[in-house]
């Protein structure tokens, strides 16, 4: 499938340079640009229909994990927001079970996507994972499930939405929460959001909706599914360096095997 017929080029001229220079700008003051209808009607279809015939390879997991995805540290108290556990149950398939032929796979890999990608992100260039899982992930939430409350590790995330839940599964994230490359984790404000006091942003994006978002600092979840309807999420992930794959801890954690 071509570009043209994968992405919307007439809303978005992702090769032009003043648009890409305006989705920075947008990107930099807010740490989240969201695209409706990046992705047309029928390819997101398509990708729909692949995520409908594969779920038989999907690898469920539930776990319980702090907000910094790090273990609990001896040196705070259970209760500390450094040591508070949330929960996150969900399904994925991994980038060697997707479809060659997917519209998915022909975005990740465009050249014209990857240099729009660059331009927004500040990067000079963009890999793939090296390992045969990480690069594109399709994840499900059933009912019920959820990503809990977290900080990522990486310092970007591309993601697209592929069938969003009847109700509930929204993208709920209160931006430039820490700054983790001082060192500042900002445990009062983890406090807040986890006991529910604080005001946070939600985003219901339909379907074709690609979103950039910063969620390094930035902490965010994904609210409980509260339809019949499967969420699917596609995650696009990329490194500035190449030759980079996901721990194999990372990826048992993850995906239930390293290969």
């Amino acid at each position: 499938m071509d570009l043209n017929q994968i992405v919307d080029l007439t809303t978005y001229p992702i090769g032009n340079s003043a648009f890409r220079a305006a989705c920075r700008k947008t990107y930099e003051d807010h740490g989240i640009l969201v695209m409706p209808q990046f992705v047309t009607q029928p390819a997101i279809e398509a990708i729909q229909a692949e995520g409908r015939e594969n779920e038989d390879k999907v690898f469920a997991s539930t776990a319980k994990h702090t907000v910094y995805l790090s273990p609990q540290d001896p040196d705070f108290a259970a209760n500390h927001p450094r040591n508070r556990l949330v929960l996150s149950s969900k399904g994925c398939i991994t980038d060697d079970l997707m479809p060659q032929q997917s519209a998915l796979r022909s975005l990740y890999n465009a050249p014209e996507f990857r240099e729009f990608l660059c331009e927004v992100l500040g990067e000079t260039a963009l890999y793939e994972y090296a390992d045969p899982l990480s690069s594109i992930n399709l994840h499900f939430a059933k009912t019920g499930q959820e990503l809990g409350w977290h900080f990522d590790n990486s310092s970007f995330a591309i993601t697209l939405m592929v069938q969003p839940p009847e109700r509930g599964g929204q993208f709920e994230y209160v931006n430039a929460v820490r700054d983790a490359d001082a060192g500042e984790m900002n445990y009062e404000a983890v406090a807040g959001i986890l006991d529910g006091r604080t005001k946070v942003e939600q985003l219901n994006a339909q379907a074709g909706t690609l979103v950039f978002f910063r969620g390094r600092n930035s902490m965010h979840r994904v609210a409980p599914n509260e339809g019949d309807r499967t969420r699917m999420l596609a995650v696009l992930a990329y490194n500035a360096e190449p030759g980079v794959s996901l721990s194999e801890a990372a990826r048992m954690t993850f995906y239930g095997r390293t290969g």
